[in-house]
């Protein structure tokens, strides 16, 4: 694989589980086993990176727990605690149409209507009932909910959000 891809953090290592080299994964993903779905994995931590190939994996109640090959007891997995869980963009699935990536909205520049720039999406809220857009920019921050009311148009090519939305919202 290229150093040119785009690494999305998909997770972290937050423990061991048992003496075999198992580990409890928190995932960011809205299925737990969806990292699952991908047989190599980048781990980040303090600038070091390492690559490991899932050679196991299984959900017990919302917990994903996962066995990397090589390592085979508890004191490696633990040394792997901490670690930031990355994927390939390029491996992700496609979306349908007027779907996105939360990873493909974070960075793009959002407008009003008018064409007043509010600002770049920060980061994106799950609310139960919909997603929120974290805008920040010159004239604050922004929670915009991502649903089509508000959104007018997502411009993954030129990496642009229009919205219904005022300055003063």
């Amino acid at each position: 694989m290229t150093d040119t891809q785009q690494w999305v953090a998909m997770g972290y290592i937050k423990g061991v589980f048992g003496i075999k080299g198992w580990l409890k994964i928190a995932a960011n993903t809205e299925y737990s086993d969806s990292l699952l779905d991908y047989p190599e994995w980048q781990l980040r931590k303090d600038g070091k990176t390492l690559t490991v190939v899932l050679e196991a994996g299984k959900v017990m109640g919302d917990e994903l727990q996962v066995k990397f090959e090589g390592i085979d007891d508890r004191d490696q997995a633990f040394s792997l605690r901490g670690y930031t869980i990355e994927i390939p963009r390029e491996s992700f699935a496609p979306t349908e149409e007027d779907e996105y990536y939360w990873a493909d909205l974070v960075g793009m520049t959002v407008s009003n209507k008018s064409g007043i720039v509010l600002g770049t999406v920060k980061n994106l809220m799950e609310t139960g009932a919909n997603d929120v857009l974290v805008v920040e920019g010159e004239y604050g921050q922004k929670l915009i909910p991502f649903v089509s009311q508000y959104i007018e148009n997502v411009d993954t090519g030129n990496h642009t959000i229009t919205a219904d939305w005022d300055l003063d919202y």
